[in-house]
């Protein structure tokens, strides 16, 4: 058992906001709240690492208890987000608000980057001299964070996707007279682990979505092609969802954006555009009408569709981040690990922050179909667990035809 440390509490959100990452918020606090000879302080860091650095920082413990207990259930991000990346000139300032609020201990519930930031301020901490135990909580739809099973934000993403893509292949069906092919672009960089999270819509064999691309498969455009043309010539229609990540053959996405101003603080670029641009390609190469959805960030914040396994994980992650940092945990991340799929079942690990932060998790090879255009069962029972229970039970008609009468 290390050594007691006493001293005020900080945590913070970072990336894109989710439908749970503020159950994470409240796990952190409620479990800091048990713990006031440690813990006399929990402060709230506003939009980010930047609340640090500018020195915006709420007192949490002014806020109704009922409050922070409804953040399980509210989604996007409670305390702001932002995408900053540190630099050396930052130490000295983290350090200085550190010691004026007497913090001892920092939370950063996020993705890569976040990661990357939470062990720059344990790194820091040694350092300059002062102690201060940081501890990160995975947070990121796009479910790419290695040495976990998977990310808080990721089930209820899922389930969102899975829901929509459900609906849309159902008014493609009825509208496929007139419009035969849609496309939904589903957000993801080089993890398509969202948009294979729309496989989970299917509740019978020619349920939609009838093709799935996702960037850890480059496209091919002539078997693209081809692929959506048998599709149409068996059932007449074809809803397709592709991640707005996906390669060509060369490597390189499809499509993103050039402008300097949709890079952000990590240099990653913003996509996007690449399903209207498979659209035209369907139009100009096989002559069929092809329109398409695209949710946008809508998709990764919906508390209507949020899942409760996804919500209690969050949270539960949180309040481990403490327990483990009061025991003298810092440099980690808290990871998730599975233990059961039926019934499902986890537990929480530690992973070192380092190497989280500069590790991505792909989709499998073992979760991808040969040709690139769909997933296996292997996926499927991966995913199924995690977006808290069975989608509404639809009901198809058997459309027994008449004879015709007249010619």
């Amino acid at each position: 058992m290390a050594e007691k440390l006493k001293g005020n509490l900080v945590v913070a959100q970072s990336g894109g906001p989710t439908a749970v990452i503020n159950a994470s918020v409240a796990g952190v606090a409620e479990e800091a709240f048990k713990h006031a000879d440690t813990i006399p302080g929990v402060i709230g860091s506003l939009h980010g690492i930047e609340g640090v650095l500018y020195e915006d920082l709420i007192d949490l413990a002014q806020e109704d208890r009922a409050t922070i207990s409804g953040l399980t259930s509210t989604p996007a991000a409670a305390l702001g987000s932002c995408r900053h990346k540190l630099t050396e000139a930052d130490y000295d300032r983290i350090i200085e608000v550190f010691r004026a609020h007497d913090i001892r201990y920092f939370f950063y519930t996020g993705g890569n980057d976040s990661m990357d930031t939470a062990a720059r301020v344990s790194r820091m901490g040694a350092e300059k001299g002062y102690e201060v135990r940081s501890v990160g909580i995975p947070k990121t739809i796009d479910n790419d964070l290695a040495f976990t099973d998977h990310c808080p934000g990721f089930g209820s993403v899922a389930r969102w996707v899975a829901s929509s893509v459900r609906d849309a292949g159902l008014d493609t069906e009825a509208i496929g007279v007139v419009d035969k092919i849609k496309i939904v672009e589903i957000m993801g960089r080089n993890a398509g682990w969202i948009t294979a999270a729309s496989a989970l819509a299917r509740d019978h064999e020619d349920a939609a979505p009838h093709l799935i691309y996702v960037p850890e498969k480059p496209i091919n455009l002539d078997r693209f092609l081809g692929d959506v043309q048998n599709v149409y010539d068996r059932l007449g229609y074809c809803l397709i969802t592709v991640c707005e990540g996906v390669k060509g053959e060369d490597g390189k996405p499809l499509m993103a954006s050039t402008s300097a101003i949709n890079v952000d603080a990590f240099g990653h670029a913003q996509m996007g555009g690449v399903a209207d641009y498979l659209c035209s390609v369907i139009a100009d190469r096989l002559k069929l009408k092809a329109r398409f959805d695209k949710p946008g960030t809508i998709q990764r914040v919906s508390a209507a569709l949020q899942s409760p396994v996804d919500r209690d994980e969050a949270y539960g992650a949180g309040a481990e981040a403490v327990r483990q940092a009061i025991a003298g945990v810092t440099g980690k991340m808290v990871t998730i690990e599975r233990v059961s799929d039926d019934p499902y079942r986890s537990k929480f690990g530690l992973a070192d922050l380092d190497k989280v932060a500069n590790a991505e998790k792909l989709i499998p090879e073992e979760f991808l179909s040969p040709a690139g255009n769909d997933v296996t069962e292997a996926f499927v029972k991966y995913a199924q667990p995690l977006i808290g229970g069975p989608l509404p039970k639809y009901s198809y008609l058997k459309k027994v035809a008449l004879p015709k009468k007249v010619s």
